[in-house]
């Protein structure tokens, strides 16, 4: 029989498929359907750093500092007030959630700063999470601010959250990192049981009658996944952090490439928002049916068996790639 069973943050998983943060997740009725769906592990919208700032009335003030200067900024500022569940709601639905589900429950946390996280985290963790979820949503725009500074924050907000918790403790990288490769090593290195491949920068557009910054979100297409596999293939062994991969899983497919570059699980979102919590039921169908065709007798034996992991110089091998695309673009025009 086609064994789909993973391992992923010492979890062990009776198959690849975990539902990543969208608003499917945030209802108890969604996630008992993402369940019965057969999804293996669901992760929780994210508790943002903003919203626990907010309970000292300190985000307010500086947000909106000078901003009555500029009107059409103002725009940018949102009521973080009103973003989910808050602090103590969110503690509350983690907890019906974990009670409610046989499934892990990864809670998940948003936000660039020690402090305020590192007490949510333990809370999450006596609240019932499985496991946490850093997502590290940071655009660097401060000029004096260096790729290594950035990378040092990255280290410290790990050290401290791993040094709080007993519980397992992922990241959600950026792909916009100077050397990921150097990033995922140290952060296993300290502690990190997972890393998930890659947070999305949703960008705003201009309305240009209205003068104001309006937001603008596109979900995920197949081709959002190519990023993706590439830097799972490169870091597959050479990181002791599991791989997680997440945006562009849409079919079975998606997810047999996923495990072949070398993640542990494939996270959707996308995908069963635009189809629903049944989805799920499909993709799984897809991956048994191609495994039973292919001779492949269990999940694990294909992980990492497209990576980058038996390559003496991948860097040599990503340039080489990089030619024959562009060759066989030069090729298909004749």
């Amino acid at each position: 029989m086609t064994d789909l069973s993973t391992r992923y943050l010492g979890l062990t998983l009776p198959n690849p498929v975990v539902a990543s943060s969208s608003p499917l997740t945030e209802k108890i009725d969604d996630l008992r359907r993402l369940e019965d769906a057969g999804v293996s592990a669901v992760v929780l919208p994210s508790l943002f750093e903003e919203q626990i700032s907010i309970e000292s009335n300190d985000l307010d003030l500086y947000l909106s500092h000078g901003a009555e200067s500029y009107a059409e900024a103002t725009s940018y500022f949102p009521d973080m007030g009103s973003y989910n569940l808050g602090p103590t709601g969110y503690l509350t639905r983690l907890s019906e959630a974990r009670k409610a589900l046989r499934i892990p429950v990864i809670g998940s946390l948003n936000g660039v700063s020690t402090g305020g996280w590192t007490r949510y985290a333990r809370k999450l963790e006596e609240a019932g999470a499985d496991a946490i979820e850093l997502n590290v949503y940071h655009v660097p725009t401060d000029p004096a601010q260096s790729g290594l500074d950035v990378e040092r924050m990255y280290f410290d907000l790990v050290a401290e959250v791993v040094g709080t918790v007993k519980i397992p403790v992922s990241v959600k990288l950026t792909p916009f990192l100077s050397a990921p490769a150097h990033v995922a090593r140290r952060l296993g290195e300290l502690g990190a049981r997972g890393l998930v491949l890659f947070n999305r920068f949703y960008q705003p557009d201009f309305d240009l009658e209205k003068l104001e910054v309006v937001p603008s979100l596109n979900l995920s297409t197949a081709w959002t996944l190519r990023l993706r596999l590439r830097w799972a293939a490169i870091l597959w062994g050479n990181t002791s952090a599991d791989l997680a991969i997440s945006g562009g899983v849409h079919t079975s497919s998606d997810v047999l490439k996923s495990m072949m570059a070398g993640a542990r699980v494939a996270m959707v979102a996308s995908s069963v928002l635009r189809h629903g919590p049944e989805h799920v039921r499909t993709l799984l169908d897809g991956v048994r049916e191609w495994m039973a065709s292919h001779e492949y007798e269990s999940i694990q034996q294909m992980q990492g068996s497209m990576s980058h992991q038996h390559c003496a110089e991948p860097a040599a091998l990503e340039r080489a790639n990089y030619m024959r695309v562009l060759r066989s673009f030069a090729l298909r025009g004749r």
